[in-house]
């Protein structure tokens, strides 16, 4: 049947972030009751709804979360979710994944209840049986869809986007080629038609194309897009021309299970930029995929057997080492960890009374007095036999921590100074660079210095609450969520934004706090030990040698070795910059002037383009190329990375809306937005 009275939603971009927003218009839509009007909802997404392209359910399950079972959610769930309409469904990650093992969600395949009956909360899932969850709430939250509520899933890509024009009457919908089966009860076709009483002068409707040539119109828009391809960098299109004019391998930057890693021939030198997530996924494809073994030694450490058809990895990053793992623990918080200065409190208190904060200057002081804090406390508790008066340490530590102004930091070192072993001593912001200023007479010995780093780290986050390093690493990462609160939507300055969040305590946190689980490190050093895995060192430079046709390696810390071969893998996901995109949906959008990238004033004069889309205060109305706010045009996700910070994280089950369930928060204030526009047209 046709619906010629109801609102038409598109929502572009079927993955966690769009799959929120269809649970949250249908939870407010149930929450209006009788007064709530007619909606007819476009899901877009070429690959299944619910996981979309990144979580597809048929990648391997080699490829795992970087967080525990315990951490995500797509839905709002716990106490803190009643601050918003109640939802068809409120399971966490962790609730479904228990309910799967009681035989609680049919459909599940063997591999995926194997899974879920060997995980515990504390363990890190595959990215495939995430994307079960996913699928299994997008589905949930489809059937559970009340009266005047339709669903429909379009496997399509969009690929343009502009206003509707006279014809916005005509039939469009006749060939959206969306699957049956994924509509909900009282599903109605996609007519395109105008929604009667349309109010003068209300915001335009949207015609979109797909990439099939069919096209939908629609009254509102929710780009929630996900990651798009990128263009290259300048360095990088000289690699890859290179590969191509001398038969060599240049593999751009990519979703890693979209990847063809068997292509990679056996016993051959690979070289790999990027020592972040990705390059875990290429390291465990190219050996445990490839059939090696690891086995674990008495001392707890692994050992690996090859199976003979592994690559030689040569791995690389600026810091020289791989993101450290995260501990072992029963909560992502650590339990022992609690903010005393860097609290919302004290960081929002800015933003009440009007003030622009600096983040070097009036919020990074906040966090370093706790994460100081969390480790010298843990120090005392496990290791007081290396320090000589433990309490009295910390009540000194205390008060210097206490006081007022610049001067607290030059009291807590010397307080540090006088009690604490050199050896033990916490420099935070040292620990970006591990290496910093030490030259390595070879590889072997660089080799040997990044394995001793990996056992330490593999051993620390073994010891979880008990490692003094871990549990700072923990409080900066609670901090992290309170800092995301603090800067969003114009907290800090451009000019601090840049430069100091993202120019160097992004950087530091990632390696930090945004590490693999703890297994992947382990691993790692027993393929150090194997000679399977060799590191070039510190800011590494690629490049082409033309006398030897070869790709080249270098560190100018590691004297006597560089590493040559004719593969090149970059481990990185394409690059979050809507200006680079190479999606044609955002090239189009950008070319037509739909959509424009934020763009602000350095210091200096000089404008600087932001990653992410310019859009109004929540619910992120996009903004057009004249300013103008397109009313009816919202923006979820990582393209909000012009006024978030963070956007890739998920949502943290239980955790306030503000803070760690912000995603959540943005999808319910633009179904309010959309709901309540619908409702007085």
């Amino acid at each position: 049947m046709k619906n010629q009275e109801a609102t038409q939603v598109a929502v572009v971009g079927g993955g966690p972030r769009g799959t929120s927003v269809v649970e949250r218009l249908i939870a407010r839509h149930r929450a209006l009751g009788d007064a709530a009007p007619d909606i007819v909802v476009h899901l877009i997404e070429p690959h299944e709804p619910g996981p979309g392209h990144i979580w597809r359910t048929d990648q391997s399950r080699l490829f795992l979360m970087n967080t525990p079972s315990l951490y995500p959610t797509v839905v709002p769930v716990g106490s803190v979710a009643g601050s918003i309409a109640a939802g068809p469904v409120a399971v966490s990650f962790d609730e479904w994944r228990v309910r799967a093992t009681e035989g609680l969600v049919p459909g599940l395949g063997d591999a995926d209840v194997e899974e879920c009956t060997r995980l515990t909360s504390r363990d890190f899932p595959s990215r495939a049986l995430y994307g079960r969850y996913l699928t299994w709430v997008f589905g949930q939250v489809v059937r559970q869809a009340g009266p005047g509520v339709s669903v429909m899933h379009h496997r399509k890509e969009a690929v343009g986007i502009g206003p509707a024009g006279d014809d916005a009457g005509a039939d469009t919908g006749a060939d959206t080629g969306h699957d049956a089966g994924d509509s909900s009860r009282g599903a109605a076709e996609a007519d395109g038609t105008n929604r009667s009483g349309a109010a003068a002068g209300a915001a335009r409707r949207w015609r979109i194309i797909l990439d099939d040539g069919s096209q939908l119109e629609v009254d509102d828009v929710v780009l929630a897009v996900g990651h798009l391809a990128a263009t290259l960098t300048p360095e990088q299109e000289k690699l890859q021309d290179a590969a191509a004019r001398y038969g060599l391998q240049y593999w751009a930057p990519a979703v890693p299970a979209d990847v063809a890693w068997h292509r990679l021939p056996a016993g051959k030198t690979v070289l790999i930029r990027g020592l972040g997530l990705n390059f875990f996924d290429a390291m465990i494809q190219l050996t445990e995929g490839r059939g090696g073994r690891f086995s674990q030694r008495d001392d707890g450490r692994l050992d690996y057997e090859a199976s003979g058809r592994e690559p030689r990895l040569v791995a690389a990053s600026r810091r020289g080492v791989p993101y450290r793992a995260k501990a072992e623990l029963d909560s992502y918080i650590p339990r022992s960890v609690t903010l005393r200065f860097c609290t919302p409190d004290r960081v929002l208190a800015f933003r009440r009374s009007g003030v622009q904060p600096g983040f070097d200057h009036d919020i990074w002081p906040l966090l370093h007095r706790d994460v100081l804090w969390a480790y010298y406390s843990t120090l005392c508790r496990t290791e007081e036999r290396a320090l000589q008066s433990c309490d009295a340490f910390l009540e000194e530590l205390d008060g210097a921590l206490a006081l007022e102004g610049s001067g607290w930091e030059a009291a807590a070192g010397a307080v540090v100074a006088r009690r604490v072993p050199e050896a033990l001593r916490l420099d935070v912001e040292a620990l970006a660079h591990p290496f910093a200023g030490r030259r390595f007479e070879d590889g072997e010995e660089f080799s040997a210095a990044v394995l001793a780093y990996l056992d330490a780290d593999a051993a620390g986050s073994a010891r979880g609450e008990d490692d003094p390093l871990k549990m700072a690493i923990g409080a900066m990462n609670a901090g992290r969520s309170v800092i995301k609160q603090a800067v969003a939507d114009g907290g800090i300055s451009a000019t601090s934004w840049d430069a100091e969040l993202r120019g160097w305590f992004e950087p530091l946190v990632e390696g930090l706090a945004s590490g693999p689980p703890p297994v992947r490190i382990a691993q790692l050093a027993a393929l150090v030990r194997a000679g399977i895995v060799r590191f070039v060192g510190p800011n590494p430079s690629f490049g082409f040698d033309p006398d030897e046709g070869l790709f080249r390696a270098t560190s100018p810390w590691v004297h006597g070795d560089s590493f040559s071969g004719r593969y090149l893998v970059e481990a990185m996901m394409p690059a979050n910059r809507v200006s680079t995109s190479l999606s044609p949906l955002m090239r189009s959008l950008l070319a037509t002037g739909t959509v424009r990238p934020r763009t602000s004033m350095a210091e200096d004069g000089v404008p600087v383009t932001s990653a992410g889309l310019d859009v109004t205060a929540p619910p992120y109305r996009a903004v057009d190329r004249t300013g103008k706010e397109q009313e009816s045009l919202f923006v979820i996700g990582l393209q909000l990375a012009s006024v978030q910070w963070g956007t890739a994280i998920a949502a943290e089950a239980g955790a306030p809306l503000e803070a760690g369930g912000r995603t959540l928060l943005d999808a319910d204030a633009i179904a309010g937005a959309i709901l309540t526009r619908a409702a007085a047209a």
